[in-house]
């Protein structure tokens, strides 16, 4: 099972291959807002993937559209709700406040 790690927060958990970074942090209680419900119609889910980047999914036009309009879109942002987890990762939550 993929490893994600949350370095920000001090957290590791496994999920099962396929699961979105979204459905993981749901899972495992990781503050990562969602305000559309993870239906690709907002932002609120951003991450960066610090390792690991091909370990996850492709990144759909839809998704690509979203991101491009963040103003803090770096190369290795992607949508929550949208990227599936195939093998270990690390990320990153840009918005996040303890």
């Amino acid at each position: 099972m993929p490893k994600v790690k949350w370095p920000q927060l001090g957290r590791e958990v496994e999920v099962a291959s396929g699961t979105t970074i979204l459905d993981c942090a749901l899972d495992h209680d990781i503050p990562l807002e969602h305000a559309c419900g993870g239906f690709c119609a907002c932002t609120t889910c951003h991450v960066h993937i610090l390792e690991g980047a091909s370990n996850v999914s492709t990144m759909e036009e839809m998704e690509d559209e979203r991101i491009g309009s963040l103003s803090e879109r770096k190369p290795e942002s992607r949508l929550g709700c949208q990227t599936q987890i195939k093998g270990d990762v690390s990320l990153f939550i840009p918005d996040y406040k303890a």
